[in-house]
């Protein structure tokens, strides 16, 4: 039998790379494990008869698929002990991902946050079918589980991810105008000028991983998380004096966000969420340094569904 050289198989592997790790990583809902699946899917594809293989793109997004649940469980335990909110770790993404407003709103810090309320077997069945479209068939194949369990899974996550994440009318550009008003406003410490953006139940999720001083409960009230924003432009954070901090405005799991660096180091992230009249309804701030490598590194991922 003869086999595709193997830089051939290499190219075909890399050609549905994004695509891999874009699975993996709305599953896992972390970078680090995301690059791991791929790689480890890598090994599988290598090891595996490609003569055999009909469909590479359908074949390795089920590797992939099985591989990150697998891993997902794994690091279930660890999850459930985590000091304070665990948030999932945030990744610079590129322009393409916004211009699509499903593929943004799927990889969002909000959805993922509901999607790490789902079971393993949801969460991986629900990417699969409502992300990326694939039949309850394939996805049977790929969590190696009847057709009817899939079935009854994406039942059950979809009513979950419905109940707790309202589809809003994404209006891109009032989201990106209030993003750069609400910086503007915390740079210049306006605690008025924050109140006048948030919601009036607005909740701020702060993870810092028992790594570094956050908030363990999340911050709920306009007027508590304007002052909490307020203040940045007057306290030392983490070591680092206001005047050393390095704030800017970039583009971060498919919106918006404010990244925080200081002496060559990333210091924490800030995402939003709103509501249909635009107003910011949920703040995510990632300060753990272990969730920050992806950022840190600079890579900006493409995070299509194609």
């Amino acid at each position: 039998m003869t086999h595709p050289p193997p830089d051939l198989d290499q190219q075909v592997f890399n050609q549905h790379r994004n695509l891999l790790f874009s699975v993996a990583y709305r599953i896992l809902g972390t970078a680090a494990d995301a690059e791991d699946a791929v790689q480890d899917a890598w090994i599988k594809w290598s090891a595996s008869d490609r003569a055999q293989v009909a469909d590479p793109k359908a074949y390795l997004a089920r590797i992939v698929s099985n591989l990150a649940l697998e891993r997902l469980r794994s690091t279930r335990h660890k999850r459930e002990m985590y000091v304070g909110p665990w948030l999932p770790e945030p990744i610079l993404t590129s322009g393409d991902a916004a211009e699509a407003v499903m593929d943004a709103e799927s990889v969002s810090m909000a959805m993922l946050m509901v999607l790490e309320t789902l079971s393993p077997l949801e969460r991986a069945v629900f990417v699969l079918k409502e992300v990326f479209g694939f039949s309850h068939a394939e996805i049977a194949e790929a969590v190696e589980r009847s057709e009817a369990a899939v079935r009854q899974a994406a039942h059950r996550a979809r009513e979950h991810v419905r109940a707790r994440r309202p589809r809003f009318t994404a209006d891109r550009s009032r989201h990106r105008e209030v993003t750069e008003r609400f910086f503007a406003a915390a740079i210049g410490g306006d605690i008025n000028a924050l109140m006048e953006l948030l919601s009036p139940d607005v909740t701020l999720w702060t993870d810092g991983g028992g790594k570094v001083r956050q908030a363990i409960r999340p911050v709920v009230g306009a007027p508590t998380v304007a002052a909490w924003f307020a203040a940045i432009g007057t306290v030392t954070y983490q070591g680092v004096e206001p005047a050393d901090m390095n704030a800017e405005l970039v583009e971060i799991n498919g919106g918006l966000g404010m990244v925080f660096s200081a002496v060559g180091r990333v210091i924490a992230t800030v995402t939003f969420d709103f509501d249909t009249d635009g107003r910011i309804t949920a703040i995510h701030n990632v300060a753990n340094p272990e969730k920050l490598r992806a950022i840190a590194d600079g890579t900006a991922y493409d995070v299509g569904t194609q």
